[in-house]
């Protein structure tokens, strides 16, 4: 294991601090000029962006402005000084972005027009916001007009408080906004606490988690909901590695981890993993089952309880099936998808791979969150050897939270959909976890820059070269993954020949 570095010079930290707080103000000003503004037009390019009056100065404003913010976040990658000073920097580069007009994405206009819709009595799993009459519908993006509710009833729930709050339009968005700094406190909050327990310095797990330029701009400008998500989702596993084994907490952590799911349902894949987190002692079969029964209870109660509440059942589940209606070579089974069709195009067939190719996806994510689970499990069961002390690493909180971890890149690479609030998921417990940050902070970064300050994304006016830049990249990991395996394995090989001559 790599030990996180030094903390940095004073100089450098001061110097990154007000260069991203610079990038900072600089976007909140390209939000101001060109934000996802409730009249902003709908379906326009960077071309057409760029004719307008303002459009030079957002975008130059937009480019400068994460350009900054991402080089300062990368500059302390290793970790700020303090957890305090790392507190007091994300919450000086959050400022102003939390005044600004919202971000980098219109979906905070879905979330009113659903909680108007739930808050009218009408279902938000059964009818569209276009349907329900929403007075607010000008301001959602096209595709999401006639498609139910992709969220869980709590979100439903807090959209329509939002409503009841806010009242008009303006109202509302500032409640969804304060709804999602509530989510997103929560979750920092929680991050000393488990890079206690990870064995992992807080300053460097809060600065990733917290700091980094997506959340900003996404979770407290763009006022997302996998804000919650994630503040509910580091709450439950906090719980599990404070009061591990004991009923009660399990029970809690359960009934967490379900609002969680029941916010977003990709936190599902957490929930295996917190078991383990969760668990004292010797790892046997007959303490796995125990303690999954607890946790169990707990989620399934706050599932039960939840859908009862609002009302609305289990429909949100049948929601899930039109989050990958938009088509964009961010996610790379669907660059794959695209590339098939563009080279059957070539000889003249339409093979429309996209479904197929997401499809066999699908069925590869379930393939690898249970390898990822069960070498957790086994690595657990490897430490029940008393004759040896468990090193940092192969204690129950840091495997535990770093298969969750892995399990949300996992889902994050494999769906259908990917959005560049999506890379906040596993960022939150990688940087908990992770011995080396370069691999997941780079590709953390890039994704800054595929939203425009109105919500247009780069991936829809870059669908060829952007599909077969993904394919090749992936099919690069696909390679250099395998070469190394075969290198270790022959290492091992060789290895173990040495020691069998020597005897």
């Amino acid at each position: 294991m790599t030990a996180p570095g030094p903390p940095p010079h004073p100089s450098v930290a001061s110097a990154a601090r007000f260069v991203g707080l610079a990038g900072a103000v600089l976007l909140a000003v390209a939000g101001y000029l060109g934000g996802a503004l409730p009249d902003a037009p709908l379906g326009v390019t960077p071309a057409s962006i760029w004719r307008t009056p303002d459009g030079p100065a957002t975008l130059t404003c937009w480019l400068i402005g994460t350009v900054l913010l991402v080089g300062a976040w990368w500059s302390l990658r290793e970790g700020a000084p303090s957890t305090r000073w790392a507190y007091v920097t994300a919450g000086l580069w959050a400022l102003p972005l939390l005044l600004a007009p919202p971000l980098g994405s219109r979906d905070v206009y879905s979330y009113a027009c659903q909680g108007w819709t739930y808050a009218h009595g009408v279902d938000p799993y059964t009818v569209g916001v276009a349907a329900a009459g929403c007075p607010w519908l000008d301001t959602v993006a096209p595709i999401w007009r006639d498609t139910p509710a992709p969220y869980g009833p709590v979100f439903v729930l807090l959209a329509a408080l939002a409503v009841g709050l806010g009242g008009g339009l303006t109202g509302t968005i500032v409640a969804l906004r304060v709804i999602a700094v509530a989510g997103l406190l929560l979750a920092a909050l929680c991050l000393p606490g488990l890079a206690r327990a990870a064995g992992v310095p807080a300053r460097r797990a809060v600065w990733l988690a917290v700091a980094g330029p997506l959340v900003g701009v996404h979770l407290v400008a763009g006022a997302h909901n996998d804000a919650v998500m994630l503040g509910l989702l580091l709450c439950g596993l906090l719980v599990v590695v404070r009061r591990p084994g004991r009923p009660a907490a399990l029970l809690l952590a359960g009934a967490l981890l379900g609002l969680a799911v029941t916010v977003k349902a990709s936190a599902v894949v957490v929930v295996p993993f917190a078991v383990l987190a969760g668990m004292p002692g010797r790892y046997t079969v007959r303490a796995l089952l125990r303690h999954c029964g607890w946790l169990a209870g707990g989620l399934l109660a706050a599932l039960l309880v939840t859908s009862a509440v609002s009302g609305l059942g289990f429909g949100w589940v049948g929601g899930l099936t039109h989050s990958g209606d938009s088509e964009q070579w961010t996610s790379p089974p669907t660059a794959v998808g695209f590339v098939v069709d563009y080279a059957g195009a070539l000889v003249g067939r339409d093979p429309q791979a996209v479904p197929g190719v997401r499809a066999v996806a699908l069925l590869l994510l379930v393939g690898v969150l249970v390898v990822l689970w069960w070498r957790a499990w086994q690595t657990l069961r490897g430490s029940n050897d008393a004759r040896r002390a468990a090193p940092v690493e192969t204690t129950a909180p840091r495997v535990a939270l770093h298969g969750a971890a892995l399990a949300l890149v996992a889902t994050v690479v494999l769906s259908p959909v990917f959005h560049p609030w999506y890379a906040t998921w596993p960022l939150a417990l990688l940087a908990l976890t992770a011995a080396r940050t370069t691999w997941f902070v780079l590709p953390t970064a890039a994704a800054a820059f595929l939203a425009l300050p109105d919500g247009t994304n780069l991936a829809r006016v870059t669908k060829a070269p952007g599909a077969l830049a993904m394919t090749a990249l992936l099919l690069t990991v696909l390679v250099r993954t395998a070469c190394r395996r075969r290198t270790a394995r022959t290492l091992r090989i060789g290895r173990r020949r040495r020691i069998a001559r020597s005897r």
